[in-house]
């Protein structure tokens, strides 16, 4: 996590762009998104709608991944948060999204926030972005020899060729022009008191297959409650899920499950990845 600044410990270049954009500020309180940024603050002013400002100091890859989500802002507009400003401040890039009030979707079964969902999905599936770089050339890295060669305990009864087997498909098979978001979560999705919904946090967008980002909902549908069959149904039945193979799916559910095991932040998520990856490998269901 970035360090975070506080309003009053901002450079005072930085404050008074920030005001020449926005006006006088009646109060800045840290917000808990924006967790790569060094500033991330919910910016008030007076009879004026609230501006999320999230910051980045110095060359890196969160700069990046801020200026991601600048360029997001255009191509999935009316999805993704508006962009009120930005601009580069000496060693700062500095950027006021569109305030966006509301509350996390809701994935359990039964849940009347599926619809939702599914529908935002549907929208940025039918963007073509084939500038972003593919996510497929992001996926190289054989994350199971590394947890054979790190953590050889968590690799219990499979066999290395078979996950480096399905590991080496990955590239070729995530193949596409659509727009990715990467990172689908429910925290990504906020749903307005109006019912409007957002995608937030384009850090990572990629170009690829659009079955990919149901793929990554399909694992955070079984973390809140699904069976993985009956997760996979609902995929089927209303996302782009449906596009891909049982092959394309069984090797995107072993990556991922190597990739968030070497990488997760919390032993819970990584464990749900083996989870499904083993039910795919065992199961071979559609």
């Amino acid at each position: 996590m970035a360090h975070r600044y506080r309003w009053e410990d901002l450079p005072g270049p930085v404050l008074g762009v920030v005001r020449d954009h926005l006006g006088e500020i009646g109060n800045a309180v840290p917000a808990g998104q924006g967790q790569s940024c060094d500033v991330a603050l919910t910016v008030y002013r007076a009879e004026q709608s609230p501006v999320f400002l999230k910051g980045v100091f110095g060359i890196s890859r969160e700069m990046r991944w801020l200026r991601n989500e600048i360029d997001a802002a255009k191509t999935v507009a009316g999805l993704a948060p508006a962009v009120v400003f930005h601009r580069d401040i000496g060693d700062w890039l500095i950027v006021g999204f569109e305030y966006v009030e509301g509350r996390p979707v809701n994935l359990e079964p039964g849940s009347p926030d599926l619809a939702v969902v599914a529908s935002a999905l549907d929208r940025i599936g039918a963007i073509r972005a084939p500038e972003l770089k593919p996510l497929g050339e992001r996926w190289k890295t054989s994350w199971w020899q590394r947890i054979v060669d790190e953590k050889p305990h968590l690799l219990n009864e499979w066999r290395l060729d078979e996950l480096t087997g399905w590991e080496r498909k990955v590239p070729e098979l995530l193949t596409g022009d659509r727009l990715i978001h990467t990172d689908i979560h429910a925290d990504q999705f906020v749903i307005a008191p109006d019912g409007e919904v957002r995608v937030i946090d384009w850090g990572w967008p990629a170009s690829g297959a659009a079955w990919i980002d149901p793929a990554f909902l399909v694992l955070r549908l079984i973390g809140a409650g699904h069976q993985p069959d009956t997760a996979e149904a609902w995929a089927r039945a209303h996302t782009r899920w449906a596009l891909a193979s049982a092959e394309e799916i069984t090797a995107f559910a072993v990556y991922v499950a190597g990739l968030w095991t070497y990488r997760a932040t919390t032993e819970g998520l990584a464990r749900l990845a083996r989870d499904y990856a083993t039910w795919r490998l065992r199961a071979k269901p559609r």
